[in-house]
């Protein structure tokens, strides 16, 4: 756990430490309290039986940055969240055999559920390019990230109470502490003066296992109830879909500098394509004069 909160403040101090670079008065930045909920899963391979856990919370603390370039369109920044992930993993099941209408039997599975959860510390580097409706009191946004995290601890259960519920012991050959991933998302914000009020759905695309594969660590022989793999899956990376809603304060009193910038108009191209100028057609220069003699010059 110490370590876990070493971490916790490090990243603390990044964060403080980057919004330092923008200081001044007509800084484009802002700060932002984020918090919900979603559904969270595993993806293993080989393919198991899993379905979604629900109920997944999230919540943490976004920085962004706007350029002062009235051509570059968004932000950039990085957030620090807490979320819960986890999955629901089919470990067994029980069989019935239905008749159907032409007389065959159909084997139905109802299968019994181990749900592990994992409380990780997320940390998002994000590009969130917008645009603005309603003079500007409206952002419409999408989000994309390169995301990092840390696993600082973990819970079990067996949903159908065959065994008890317990601390998951994190164990070096057999488990990941650190991860990596993608994440997008969108979402809108009304802005009332400083102060922005919206809401985000983003999802998070694990690259990284949860459990290290089988070249490192095979089976579950020594392992207590907190391993429900008999072999440990080649691939274990981690989902997550959520809804947020944000609070944000923008530290820029007059509002973001692209508000302002004042585009110039196209002009319309006047000039048009002169036919007798291009072709020496002109009246007068070096042509027939109109009402001349046609017949004059002729012998």
């Amino acid at each position: 756990m110490k370590r876990a909160n070493k971490i916790v403040t490090c990243a603390v101090v990044a964060l403080i430490a980057i919004m330092g670079f923008s200081t001044r008065a007509s800084a484009q930045h802002t700060l932002t309290l984020t918090g919900g909920t979603g559904v969270a899963t595993a993806r293993f391979y080989p393919e198991e039986i899993t379905k979604w856990m629900w109920g997944s919370e999230t919540f943490g603390l976004s920085w962004r940055y706007y350029s002062e370039k009235p051509r570059f369109v968004g932000a950039v920044g990085i957030d620090l969240e807490y979320m819960e992930r986890g999955f629901n993993f089919g470990y067994a099941y029980s069989s019935d055999f239905v008749e159907q209408a032409d007389g065959e039997m159909k084997e139905v599975r109802t299968y019994y559920y181990y749900n592990r959860k994992i409380n990780t510390l997320m940390l998002p580097l994000v590009w969130q390019p917008h645009f603005y409706l309603a003079r500007n009191r409206l952002r419409i946004f999408i989000e994309a990230a390169v995301v990092l995290s840390y696993n600082i601890s973990s819970h079990y259960e067996y949903l159908d109470d065959r065994y008890p519920a317990g601390k998951y012991e994190w164990k070096v050959p057999r488990d990941n502490r650190f991860g990596y991933g993608l994440s997008g998302g969108l979402g809108f914000a009304v802005l009332i003066h400083q102060v922005e009020i919206g809401l985000k759905a983003k999802y998070n695309f694990g690259y990284s296992d949860i459990m290290k594969n089988r070249n490192k660590y095979y089976s579950n022989s020594t392992d207590g109830r907190e391993n429900p793999f008999y072999y440990t899956p080649l691939r274990s990376p981690l989902d997550n879909i959520n809804v947020m809603f944000t609070v944000g304060w923008r530290f820029n009193k007059r509002g973001f500098d692209e508000w302002f910038v004042v585009r110039k108009k196209r002009e319309k191209k006047l000039d048009s394509f002169n036919f007798s100028a291009q072709t020496g057609a002109n009246t007068g220069s070096g042509g027939r004069q109109a009402g001349g003699n046609p017949n004059q010059g002729r012998r």
